[in-house]
This record gives structure tokens, C-alpha cells and sequence, in this order.
């Protein structure tokens, strides 16, 4: 006779033993303070570095090089109400842009980083407290700045870096089980998103290695990599803000150049008023020449030479914060510029021809009135 087997039954699974991440936190807020910067001034007034280039991945002989690599300045830490600490530093851009990056170190489970993020994304204005840190270091060496502006355009981005998570995952195992929290973070949102919304943000993903995954958003990103391997992701995100915030001021300018054109166009009629277009034509030209000169300085900062891993990264990158849009709004509204300029000269040209055709008339009736009248009939 068989015994019944005494194996206690195995009962209900009991939780699941918290995730722990570790990592740090990067609150990214840049201005556009004038057309160019020169660096040089500032790096004889400071005691500065210059960043050479962006860090890769990899080893190799490609890299990504600035064409001229902007000077960093150490500032003193923020520290917020909540008593965190934020450690930081200045960028200067040749062309013109001012860049702050805070960095906070970050240990917790994800539901302490979801709710960081939401905290930052929206409860705070991290551009009102670095913006007059960045007017005071600007003091010092305000003949370095050609062309201030006044007033400033700002962008801010948020970078949730992840070095570590309890039992190092691959990366594909990450975003498969944590996908609805990476959303969260990404988004910046307490609550948890559909998983339509989840999809779409974990669609905007790169990796190189198969520990380590880029999320990016239009507002944040999440970087699951070692603290080398993000460099590249960093350097690379706060190029594209500091690119969208070029080109959003080159939108507001060719706007409302061209609104001044319309205005002065509508207030131009008859053959005399169309005479005065030759000045208007002549500033428009300027201002195309300007920003067209503008425009390509802060395209080619950076070069990427055979890296095709960091060049679809920026790629990436800057399709997410909006560059691209912005970009072809300043291509369109340049394109209708050089079309109205073609128009404003055109009609200037036919008000000389009118002119100079009257000009004619008037020399041949007065040497007609001089021959009758030394030949009386």
C-alpha cells in the first residue's frame, strides 16, 4: 500500500522583493543670451575647461568632435526647499547659448522615482533659479556677449540616469518589465499611462550594448547605462535642446521681420511709394544673410565623424524635443523672405524703369521745345 506523500503544498506567492535603482538625476535648463559667445574671453576670465569632445561608448577611431568645443565653469550647488542638494555647471556655447546642468544622486525603488519625476517635471521652475546664477556669471565678461538679447528664450529637459538596478537586467528585460514605470518617468505623470501612450514612448529607444537603453522623450529621458556609457547620451541631448532653442529664436526673428515687411508693403502704394523699397529690400537681404550665417554656425557645431551610433542618437534625440519642426518653420519662413525680397526688388525695378522712361520723355519734349523754338513757322 502506498504512503500519502507529506510535500506541504506550495501556498500564494508572496511579494515581490523591491527593485532598487541607483543613479542620478539631470535637470538641463539652457537660454539663448545673444548671437555669439567668445570663448576665449571667457576662458582668459575664468578658471574654465573646454570640453574637447563628447565621450563614446566605444573605442574607436571615429568620434564626435565639436567644431568649437564649448567652455564649462563649476558653480555653487542649488539647494531646493525639499533641502536637496544639486550640484552643477555652466556651459557656454559659441554660438550664443548658455547651458546649466544640476546633477542630483538618486537611491530608491521606482515608485520613489516615478514620484521624483513628477515633482521636478512640473512643480518646479528650475529656469527662475538658474537664470539669474547665469546673469551674474555673465557680469564678468559682458564683451564677450555680440548682440545680447533681451529678453531671454529658455528650454528645460529632464535626464533620469540609471546606473544600477538589483541584479543588473539586460536592457530588453528592462523595458519589458518596467515599461509602465519608464513611461511614468519619461512623461513625467504620478498616474499610470495607457498601454497605447507606454508603446509610443518605448518606441523612441537606442542602445549599442545590451546592458545599456536610451528612452527618449520631449521632456525627459531615461539612460539605463554606466556613468562613461551616458556621456554620450548627455552631451548629445543637451546639443539638440541648445539646437532647439537656436531655432526657435530664428522663428520668432524671421516672424517678425516678416510681419514688419507685410506691414510695410501695405502701407507702400502707387509708382512713388514702391521707389522706397530698395531700403526695405536691402535690410531684408541682411537679415536672411544673417540668419542663414546663424543658422549654419549652430547646425555644424558638432561633427560626427563615422560614429553612426552617435549620430542616430542625436538623430533621435533631436526628432523627439522638436528640432526638425522648428528647423523647416525657419526654412519655410527664410524661403518666403528671399520670395518677397525677389518681389520688393522687382518692383523697385520697375519703379526706376517708369522713372527713367519719364526721365527720357521729359529730356526729349524739352530738347523738342528749344528746336521750335530757335525755327519759328
Amino acid at each position: 500500500m502506498s504512503q500519502l506523500s507529506t510535500t506541504p503544498l506550495p501556498g500564494p506567492a508572496g511579494p515581490a522583493p523591491a527593485v532598487s535603482l541607483t543613479g542620478s538625476v539631470l535637470v538641463l535648463i539652457q537660454f539663448d543670451v545673444c548671437e555669439e559667445i567668445r570663448l576665449e574671453q571667457i576662458q582668459q576670465t575664468v578658471n574654465a575647461r573646454t570640453v574637447q569632445k563628447p565621450n563614446l561608448k566605444h573605442v574607436a577611431p571615429a568620434y564626435v568632435r565639436y567644431e568649437r568645443p564649448p567652455v564649462v565653469e563649476p558653480i555653487e550647488p542649488l539647494v531646493l526647499e525639499s533641502g536637496e542638494r544639486l550640484s552643477g555647471e555652466i556651459k557656454y556655447y559659441d554660438y550664443g547659448v548658455v547651458s546649466v546642468l544640476f546633477n542630483l544622486p538618486f537611491a530608491g525603488d521606482w515608485d520613489s522615482l516615478v514620484l521624483l519625476a513628477s515633482r521636478w517635471v512640473w512643480d518646479f521652475d528650475f529656469a527662475s533659479r538658474a537664470e539669474p546664477i547665469i546673469r551674474q556669471k555673465l557680469d564678468r565678461f559682458a564683451s564677450a556677449l555680440v548682440k545680447p538679447y533681451s529678453p531671454w528664450l529658455s528650454e528645460d529637459y529632464f535626464i533620469f540616469h540609471v546606473r544600477e538596478v538589483t541584479g543588473q537586467p539586460p536592457a530588453a528585460d528592462l523595458t519589458r518589465d518596467y515599461r509602465s514605470q519608464i513611461a511614468q518617468v519619461v512623461r513625467g505623470d504620478r498616474n499610470p499611462l495607457s498601454a497605447g501612450e507606454c508603446a509610443e514612448i518605448l518606441n523612441s529607444q537606442i542602445s549599442y550594448y545590451a546592458s545599456d537603453v536610451a528612452v527618449i522623450g520631449w521632456n525627459a529621458a531615461l539612460l539605463y547605462d554606466s556613468s562613461a556609457g551616458a556621456e554620450t547620451a548627455i552631451q548629445l541631448l543637451e546639443y539638440a535642446n541648445s539646437q532647439l532653442l537656436e531655432f526657435r529664436h530664428y522663428d520668432e526673428l524671421l516672424t517678425g521681420v516678416l510681419d514688419g515687411v507685410y506691414d510695410s508693403l501695405d502701407q507702400k502704394h502707387g509708382r512713388l511709394a514702391r521707389w522706397r523699397l530698395a531700403r526695405s529690400a536691402n535690410n531684408l537681404h541682411t537679415v536672411l544673410l544673417e540668419v542663414a550665417e546663424l543658422t549654419e554656425h549652430a547646425d555644424n557645431a558638432i561633427k560626427f565623424l563615422s560614429d553612426m551610433y552617435a549620430a542616430r542618437l542625436y538623430r533621435l534625440a533631436a526628432g523627439k524635443v522638436g528640432v526638425p519642426d522648428y528647423k523647416n518653420l525657419v526654412t519655410q519662413k527664410l524661403r518666403t523672405a528671399e520670395e518677397l525680397y525677389d518681389y520688393m526688388v522687382e518692383q523697385f525695378n520697375q519703379s526706376r524703369a517708369f522713372f527713367l522712361e519719364v526721365v527720357v520723355v521729359l529730356i526729349l519734349l524739352i530738347e523738342l521745345f528749344y528746336l521750335f523754338r530757335g525755327h519759328p513757322s
